[in-house]
């Protein structure tokens, strides 16, 4: 009788497990970025579940891949070594969300708002801000926040994004028109960890 192999267990790299109190006030404190003071976060008043934090990896995709777990509201950098770095995020409301497999197809710090066409067709008054107007200049009230990355399909711009935004209140909520929203201090830390084309999956 063969004898079975015992299970290797996985290996933790890096510590996991929510902030402290401390590493909140650092993470979610003031933050200068590129000519521009982002507020601090009332940290107190989130969800806990939302700080982004180190977790053991849940997703089972490789190391650089970037899962959405839209039920969850759920972001996740997967890292060697069975570990994933967790952020919270809002999502687009019900008839306005997107879901597959794509590529961050390109990054930016501090972009210009660009609203789709349909968008400006649903709300007029974006109008000034369009593409054909060239957008909304960067900044603090800026829909797009501190960093955008940009989500293409077939070589193709789903006009889905991944992107900061100055309402911390809507983490953890679906009131978008699509796109996935994390704190501003937050998605300069994914911003660090997503190079350009890794692979997204968005599940629902």
């Amino acid at each position: 009788m063969q004898k079975r192999p015992t299970p290797t267990p996985v290996r933790i790299s890096r510590p996991v497990g929510p902030p402290s109190d401390a590493e909140l006030q650092v993470m979610y404190g003031l933050v200068e970025d590129g000519g521009f003071l982002i507020p601090p976060i009332p940290y107190q008043k989130v969800d806990p579940k939302f700080y982004r934090q180190r977790v053991i990896d849940p997703t089972g995709e490789a190391p650089g891949t970037v899962v959405v777990d839209t039920p969850a509201r759920f972001l996740y950098v997967v890292e060697p070594g069975g570990t994933a770095m967790r952020y919270g995020v809002g999502l687009g409301r019900e008839g306005f969300s997107w879901q597959g497999d794509g590529v961050i197809h390109w990054r930016q710090a501090w972009p210009r708002w660009k609203p789709p066409n349909e968008m400006v067709a649903r709300q007029p008054s974006l109008a000034r801000y369009s593409i054909k107007n060239g957008g909304m200049e960067p900044g603090l009230k800026n829909p797009l926040g501190a960093r955008a990355l940009y989500i293409f399909q077939n070589g193709e711009d789903t006009l889905y994004r991944l992107h900061g935004n100055p309402e911390w209140q809507s983490i953890g909520k679906a009131v978008s028109s699509g796109c996935v929203r994390l704190m501003n201090q937050d998605v300069i830390d994914l911003y660090q960890r997503v190079p350009a084309k890794a692979r997204i999956v968005v599940r629902q």
